[in-house]
């Protein structure tokens, strides 16, 4: 999943919000100077990746775009999905996708002294662009796909997977519900042991 998912799955607690958005940044479990609410977004962060990573569906997903995309189809598909969760927001919540990631920007930015350098360098770009809710439309992924194919460090074709989510549209959109539905209970779960 990428930043919107993972976004969204943080619940109501900012602090948890803020950790979750943060994690891919915080190496292994140098963590512990992070207040709880931060750790527990971090575990989360982390507990949605591996259940991600585990899943049948997304595991076809996968397999589709490797023949095209190699070692990048994750990305790809954790993207695509995004784009779903955007597509469909109105399934997911009553606050619109607009104002809900305008809400995103500040949780972030009121933490900003606790940011890693890595997304205090990224969340420029990102409210300036309206990463979040741009997440909606092609142009808005072809855009995110174009910047990661340019930062990639081998050849990875990213920037032409954009046909791959037309194509396939109907196809993505119906495993991304059936997944995203047992990530929510996944999430659920995660919530009440921890």
């Amino acid at each position: 999943m990428n930043f919107l998912a993972h976004l969204y799955l943080s619940g109501d607690d900012p602090e948890v919000t803020v950790g979750n958005f943060i994690a891919d940044h915080v190496v292994g479990k140098h963590y512990d100077n992070y207040s709880d609410g931060i750790i527990k977004g971090i575990e989360l962060h982390r507990e949605i990746d591996r259940f991600t990573d585990s899943h049948p569906i997304v595991e076809v997903g996968k397999i589709r775009l490797r023949p095209a995309y190699h070692k990048y189809s994750p990305v790809i598909l954790d993207i695509f999905y995004d784009h779903f969760l955007a597509v469909n927001w109105h399934d997911y919540s009553k606050i619109p996708l607009k104002d809900y990631s305008k809400q995103c920007y500040e949780i972030v930015m009121n933490k900003e002294e606790i940011l890693p350098v890595g997304i205090k360098k990224l969340m420029p770009y990102m409210i300036e662009y309206d990463w979040l809710y741009n997440y909606s439309n092609f142009m808005g992924i072809e855009k995110v796909l174009n910047g990661m194919s340019r930062k990639a460090k081998f050849k990875s074709n990213m920037e032409l997977s954009i046909g791959d989510l037309k194509r396939n549209f109907d196809l993505y959109d119906k495993e991304f519900k059936e997944f995203f539905q047992d990530l929510i209970k996944a999430v659920e779960v995660f919530g009440k042991s921890h």
